[in-house]
């Protein structure tokens, strides 16, 4: 299974994630929401503020991928996105997403209260 490690309390994301999780073929995917339990997080040696600043997906062979990585990993799996994975994958492409996400991704954790508890309760 493809495990998801996603920010349930930021409406964006969860919608997100709840759309995917509706087109998403059974058995696939395991959707964790790190605001829920970060108990699978902290196996992983992940941060709950690293996993709220970027999405975070483990594949099948254990291999974690981070941001647009997490998102190309996703979206392959799922029944019409697969173009845009594809399409993302393009290295240009790729770099603008890759930058482009990460400032989106920097912005949104700055303002939400949670992610800057949890910023100012990281211990590295």
């Amino acid at each position: 299974m493809i495990t998801v490690f996603y920010d349930g309390k930021c409406g964006l994301c969860a919608r997100e994630i709840d759309h995917y999780r509706t087109i998403a073929p059974s058995g696939v995917f395991d959707w964790q929401d790190i605001t829920e339990s970060d108990e699978a997080l902290k196996q992983q040696g992940i941060s709950v503020s690293q996993a709220l600043k970027l999405l975070h997906a483990k594949d099948q062979q254990g291999q974690m991928h981070i941001g647009v990585d997490a998102f190309i990993l996703i979206w392959s799996h799922l029944k019409r996105w697969r173009i845009l994975a594809v399409f993302v994958c393009l290295p240009i492409i790729r770099q603008v997403a890759n930058f482009a996400y990460r400032k989106f991704a920097n912005w949104r954790f700055k303002r939400l209260t949670h992610c800057q508890i949890a910023a100012h309760h990281h211990t590295p």
